[in-house]
């Protein structure tokens, strides 16, 4: 079977720990992708700082601040797509597109004139790597009547829907979604729905951050030392959020740690830290399995990615709420669980190079499938 050329997903989620970045090619049908490298590039000393002040707390952050990030971020990510593909031996002509999807520090879809706001400007990463860039893919579903997010169910409809077994896919990035494969999304993309379920990582990153330090809580540790607080995950559990109806999308500008504290300050007794970040391990995962419940068919194989992937005590706690559905990363299906949302974002470049849409409307909300971002021409320098 015949393959396209090369293209460069980039992805950054709310976590803010790394620009994720796949060199991938694809088959004629635009399925079945082959990764040929991925490489994590840490942004900058002080940059996350400056990312997760931003995303929370826009009140204070100037004009001049806000177009000095957006040029940080692009240069962060230009340094890991020139990564990437010096890794897979990759030219720059050899590159059809880059999808860049930016670092979201600002997600409104339901305000009076709703947008998505990622940094990272695409201009300065095809400067920089001589390659067109495809970016801001979430503003042209809004445009639409969409959420603008999630935007990854086409990508895991293409390679993860099966005509025999009805599937979930859930990504636990810094805020958790899913995408919901029954059997007939193999032949009928309106088939697919979808969701932010809420959480994934973003609370217990935080909580641990505060508490000791540290970006994240390794295989669950501190959670599992811990044990939940019945009152705080009732109150977390009773969030408007949770009680609305798809489509619904979500980010760290809601839960966020002011969200949190606000929850432990309406209980009569504060728990301590390790039983909060059990309780929101707990919190994650049940709401996820709410989800699932609620928009899945029900007797589903559930298949994870994402961070949370790596997190024990999540997947302990998800298996036990999920049983008796069976629960496996995508490793397991030809998709490397750590990489599907940079190969997304390469797939969603190669469908707007050709033309072609990029969202689910029965996922998002949108009025119609569009073709998602805009593409910014590689520059032609001398040097």
């Amino acid at each position: 079977m015949s393959e396209s050329r090369y293209y460069v997903g980039l992805m950054s989620g709310t976590s803010v720990d790394a620009a994720d970045a796949a060199v991938v090619r694809f088959d004629a049908d635009g399925n079945h992708p082959r990764i040929l490298a991925t490489h994590a590039e840490a942004p900058d000393a002080g940059l996350r700082d400056d990312l997760l002040h931003l995303s929370q707390q826009v009140a204070g952050v100037s004009l001049a601040k806000f177009g000095e990030l957006d040029q940080r971020v692009g240069e962060w990510f230009a340094r890991a797509a020139i990564a990437v593909m010096d890794k897979a031996q990759v030219s720059t002509t050899d590159v059809d597109a880059i999808g860049s999807h930016g670092q979201t520090v600002r997600h409104e879809p339901d305000a009076r004139y709703p947008f998505s706001l990622q940094l990272g400007s695409p201009s300065r990463i095809a400067a920089r790597t001589g390659c067109r860039v495809v970016g801001d893919f979430r503003n042209s579903d809004i445009a639409v009547g969409g959420q603008g997010a999630p935007l990854v169910p086409a990508f895991h409809r293409s390679v993860f829907a099966n005509a025999q077994r009805h599937r979930v896919v859930v990504n636990i990035g810094g805020i958790a979604n899913l995408t919901v494969l029954p059997t007939g999304a193999v032949d009928d993309p309106h088939a697919v729905t979808g969701l932010d379920t809420g959480p994934g990582n973003a609370l217990m990153d935080a909580w641990i951050a505060a508490h000791l330090k540290r970006h994240y809580d390794a295989d669950g540790q501190w959670a599992a030392s811990g044990h939940v607080d019945d009152g705080l995950l009732a109150h977390m559990m009773a969030d408007r959020y949770f009680a609305r109806p798809a489509p619904k999308s979500t980010g760290r500008e809601y839960f966020n740690l002011d969200w949190l504290r606000a929850q432990i300050d309406s209980l009569a007794a504060r728990p301590r830290p390790a039983d909060v970040q059990a309780t929101l391990c707990e919190f994650t995962a049940r709401t996820i399995a709410q989800a699932i419940d609620d928009y899945g068919p029900g007797d589903e194989q559930v298949l994870i990615c994402g961070g949370g992937v790596r997190n024990a005590e999540l997947r302990r706690r998800l298996e036990q709420l999920l049983a008796p559905r069976p629960l496996a990363p995508t490793d397991e299906y030809n998709v490397d669980s750590d990489w599907v949302e940079a190969v997304a974002f390469a797939w969603l470049a190669m469908r707007t190079v050709k033309g072609l849409s990029g969202n689910v409307p029965g996922v998002t909300g949108a009025r119609a499938p569009v073709a998602l971002g805009g593409i910014y021409q590689a520059a032609q320098l001398d040097n």
